[in-house]
């Protein structure tokens, strides 16, 4: 078996406990994806690729070269999604420059008010990866895409039976949104050469710890062989069309 990125943080115990309890049995993608694309503006890769130790200091949230890396695979990945008409879906985070809607983020960093307010350069999607008109954006406040927006709605909707998921960082929004699409029951596929992290540990054992219980964590080349198994998405007929 190919080696994992998470198994020079698995322990002999913990290897032996996993293979025991039945986990990581692959789950299997289905035939309507679509793709999430979780905080992927200049507040977590900052204005230019810069290694971390020298981006965070302008930009606390930044995940330097591992951000960008994610950025730059990602592009790769909508390229694909967008040649089979997937729905392609964002999420941004804008607060308010008073920080009434900030919520208990103020109660953890104490750099949590810098560069998250609407207008700013770091509330912008990476240009890399910008959405086309017909994408869909949404704001959210809290780390799950689903917390308080109508992403579900709107995946229902389109008969959507998979969310293929992006973005930054792996262990905080990401972690949340791959969660929350477990429990709503989509078939989750987590790309991992599109998500990144602050810190090497957390991405890699929350790669592991989703992979054993809430999705396949795949490559980009596995997702792209993937799309290359299904049908160009159409909407479902419930839903309005533009005629000629």
């Amino acid at each position: 078996m190919a080696e994992r990125i998470w198994d020079k943080y698995i322990s002999t115990r913990d290897r032996e406990i996993f293979e025991g309890s039945g986990y990581g049995k692959r789950g299997g993608l289905g035939r309507r994806p679509a793709v999430l694309v979780v905080d992927l503006f200049y507040n977590f890769t900052g204005d230019v690729l810069k290694p971390i130790t020298e981006s965070i200091g302008e930009w606390r949230n930044s995940c330097g070269e591992e951000g960008w890396a994610a950025v730059y695979k990602t592009a790769e990945l909508l390229e694909a999604a967008r040649s089979k008409n997937l729905p392609i879906i964002y999420s941004n985070a804008q607060r308010r420059a008073d920080g009434q809607d900030s919520g208990r983020w103020k109660a953890k960093n104490h750099r949590a008010m810098e560069k998250t307010t609407s207008g700013g350069l770091g509330t912008e999607i990476c240009k890399e990866v910008a959405p086309q008109p017909k994408d869909i954006q949404l704001l959210k406040l809290k780390p799950s895409m689903f917390f308080g927006t109508p992403l579900v709605s709107i995946l229902n909707d389109l008969d959507v039976d998979t969310v293929l998921v992006t973005g930054l960082v792996t262990s905080g929004c990401v972690r949340a949104t791959v969660t929350d699409a477990f429990s709503y029951n989509f078939s989750v596929g987590v790309i991992e050469d599109c998500c990144g992290d602050r810190w090497e540990v957390s991405h890699a054992v929350t790669l592991f710890e989703m992979d054993a219980k809430y999705a396949d964590v795949i490559s980009l080349q596995e997702t792209k062989e993937y799309l290359g198994t299904i049908d160009e998405f159409s909407l479902p007929n419930n839903i309005l069309q533009e005629t000629c």
